[in-house]
């Protein structure tokens, strides 16, 4: 569904890669995890956002659905000591969420702009009366 000319797909889209979801060519983040309050190339106000914890909630969903049926099918066909265990899962869960957790806080904030939620709400409104004429 488009709004203002932005498809939801090509803004989550912007956001998974931590690229502006006005412009899709300006950074999101200023730091690892910090969203930097405005575009570097076209000025859109990115401090709005109230991502919070959603993003942490969606990594942990995401990498339990792809770590725990591997856990399952190891130790059921091979049952190996706990240490192994330990040394598989630990690390690859590990990585697995420092690898999505800010692609996905990005996604979340490109969801928050895309439908002008919370501070949103008046970049939005001009977006969707510029795509009208």
């Amino acid at each position: 569904l488009a709004h203002g000319g932005h498809s939801l797909k090509t803004d989550l889209w912007n956001g998974l890669r931590g690229r502006c979801p006005n412009c899709g060519k300006g950074h999101m983040f200023r730091a690892f995890l910090k969203v930097a309050d405005r575009c570097d190339v076209c000025g859109e106000e990115l401090h709005h956002h109230r991502a919070d914890d959603f993003p942490a909630y969606l990594v942990i969903v995401i990498v339990g659905h792809l770590v725990v049926p591997l856990v399952l099918n190891v130790e059921m066909i091979y049952q190996p000591a706990y240490w192994v265990h330990a040394v598989l899962w630990l690390p690859l869960t590990l990585a697995l969420a420092l690898l999505l957790i800010q692609p996905v806080k990005g996604a979340v904030v490109a969801l928050q702009w895309h439908n002008g939620m919370h501070g949103f709400e008046q970049a939005k409104k001009l977006r969707d009366q510029a795509a009208a004429g």
